[in-house]
């Protein structure tokens, strides 16, 4: 069986990676260089913590390859456990905590919740009085998207996987419409013939889409980081903490500085990932270091910045990723909407199911088919805050 999978992020790699290891004829075309997209420009966020259940057996199908990826892919991630922590200051907010966690805990994850003075002990400076509630999961943390794509990259090579990178997809046909058709492929350099071509493109997935007369509602955002030197040192134990009312977090990094992050802007067009801009802007960095500072009392006005950057989310209208064979022998695994990197070991798994067998058993991703768009109130109900 031969599998074309169009990009070479993390979630392609991992498709790659899955599929090889069943027998597959794979060949990766990336535009770039791998992992040169947005999975080169992630926060590295591994969590357990999510308000709909597909996402939490995702996470939980992957954590088994987070946890052995050193032995297995002979490769270092920085793999840091050090949990998340979210934070509420409203009401409202943190009532959704209380059936997130218990939603949570049914499907086996060890998240719980905790009072604003009780989350001190996994943040000493959390300023806990401006905060109603929090949840803690010592089963999430951060680790490394450059290593990850690095371990992945070399293990596809080793089985086989034919890997082209500078090669944009620029046509994708199917020839024959019954049901056994086979597709072509074009790149630049040469044409390939694929029994199934998977759409893991990420921001890029609704122009792959298109030229496979495919309409994803999959659109790239524009999202921003910087790693600061704090005012106080942010210990290394800290947690991933996300101040969810706001919609920022921090966490620390190596060195004594640390990660700040967040969307506070008030619209969110589309923008172009062929000339977005790439660079961190100056005010939002600003505004980063003062939502930290809101939150705990590392920051301050004698924080520095050390640099920043902007990378791609591909959102869509439920902040869930569209995971089906929305044609036949066209898979799409991709608008992710920030969750692609921690995914993404499961997600391989998924695919190499759906091609191979014919069906999805590694988790139930019934909710992430594509036509729950043209359904509505189908699907996941409660649109996530994207905010690591």
């Amino acid at each position: 069986m031969n599998v074309v999978i169009v990009g070479g992020g993390i979630v392609g790699l991992s498709c790659a990676h899955a599929l090889a290891a069943r027998d597959a004829s794979v060949t990766v075309c990336e535009a770039g260089t791998l992992g040169g997209g947005s999975t080169g420009r992630a926060a590295g966020g591994i969590r357990t913590q999510f308000s709909t259940r597909v996402n939490v057996e995702l996470s939980l199908a992957s954590l088994p390859v987070w946890n052995a990826f050193e032995d297995e892919f002979g490769v270092d991630i920085d793999y840091r456990r050090t949990g998340y922590l979210f934070l509420a200051r409203e009401e409202e907010t943190a009532a959704a905590f209380r059936e997130n966690v218990a939603l949570q805990n049914d499907a086996g994850a060890d998240s719980r919740l905790l009072a604003p003075d009780d989350a001190r002990e996994f943040c000493p400076e959390l300023r806990d009085a401006e905060f109603v509630a929090a949840t803690y999961s010592p089963l999430d943390g951060v680790a490394d998207p450059h290593s990850a794509v690095q371990g992945y990259s070399r293990a596809v090579d080793e089985a086989g996987a034919d890997v082209r990178t500078n090669t944009p997809v620029t046509d994708v046909e199917r020839l024959g419409d019954a049901d056994d058709g086979r597709w072509r492929v074009e790149t630049p350099a040469e044409t390939f013939a694929a029994d199934y071509v998977v759409n893991a493109a990420g921001a890029w997935a609704r122009r792959v889409g298109r030229l496979a007369g495919v309409e994803l509602p999959v659109s790239p955002r524009r999202r921003q980081m910087a790693v600061v030197e704090p005012e106080r040192t942010l210990p290394e134990s800290t947690p991933l903490t996300v101040d969810l009312d706001t919609g920022s977090y921090f966490r620390p990094e190596r060195e004594e500085t640390a990660v700040v992050g967040g969307h506070f802007a008030a619209e969110d067009p589309d923008v172009d990932p062929e000339t977005f801009d790439e660079s961190a802007d100056i005010d939002w960095i600003a505004e980063a270091i003062g939502h930290a500072d809101a939150c705990a009392d590392y920051f301050g006005p004698e924080t520095r910045v050390r640099n920043g950057w902007a990378g791609l989310y591909a959102v869509t209208p439920d902040h869930h990723a569209v995971l089906d064979e929305v044609r036949p022998g066209f898979v799409v695994a991709a608008g992710f909407s920030g969750h692609g990197f921690q995914h993404a070991p499961a997600t391989g798994e998924c695919v190499a199911e759906l091609v191979c067998d014919g069906e999805i058993s590694h988790v139930d991703v019934s909710e992430l088919a594509a036509d729950r768009f043209d359904a509505p109130g189908e699907g996941p109900t409660r649109r996530e805050r994207n905010v690591a």
